[in-house]
């Protein structure tokens, strides 16, 4: 998938799923959930044992049902080339590191690079960027921090990332977010080490429901 097609794609379908700290023994049941509650993209975050593995491993499980997998908490070259390596398909970062956005846009894989600073946002779009991961978005205000930015930047995507919930996700779409992005709020330690997956594909419905999307 091409930058470009990834982000008309986000845009229509716009919740990604992180996980972190998952294992191995999940992911046949992460695949299925993700089905169920027709969330497409995911990313396992570089910081989790085994992230290369579970990437691999995940992508494999997720490509028949057409959820695109990807790897978070991308935050240098040497985390860049094992996770295309792995079989990335979009790589997200927790801040801005030109290099790293510079190697994906020469390549052409979406990348989704952290920034929260409007001189953050527009660094990282005028290097490549695919879509902006607004993080930690809620430390700024939430919502709110995003009606402000869109006054001068009503042309970068946005990505809300960092204390999205049912109680405001919704306001964040209408403050002019393109995406929200969620971690441990839904794929909860507990939930995936009790096998409750019901619990999990019920949390992502409400949140997708609390915004009409």
């Amino acid at each position: 998938m091409t930058p470009f097609s990834f982000l008309s794609a986000l845009r229509i379908s716009p919740f990604l799923g992180i996980l972190r700290g998952v294992e191995t023994s999940h992911l046949p049941h992460i695949a299925q959930v993700a089905k169920a509650a027709q969330l497409d993209f995911i990313e396992i975050t570089m910081n989790t044992k085994g992230a290369v593995d579970l990437i691999r491993i995940l992508s494999k499980l997720c490509k028949p049902l057409n959820i695109e997998v990807g790897a978070g908490t991308v935050r240098t070259l040497d985390d860049l080339h094992m996770a295309i390596d792995a079989g990335a398909e979009f790589i997200v970062s927790p801040s801005c590191n030109p290099a790293i956005i510079d190697h994906c846009a020469r390549h052409g894989m979406p990348c989704l690079p952290g920034a929260l600073t409007p001189t953050e946002i527009q660094t990282a779009f005028d290097a490549g960027a695919t879509c902006i991961k607004v993080f930690p978005a809620k430390v700024l205000g939430g919502p709110a921090y995003f009606k402000e930015l869109r006054g001068p930047f009503h042309d970068i995507p946005l990505l809300a990332c960092g204390g999205v919930d049912t109680h405001n996700a919704a306001e964040y779409f209408a403050s002019g977010a393109d995406a929200l992005a969620f971690g441990s709020s839904i794929f909860r330690p507990e939930w995936l080490v009790a096998g409750e997956w019901e619990k999990v594909i019920s949390a992502i419905k409400k949140l997708r429901e609390s915004t009409g999307k």
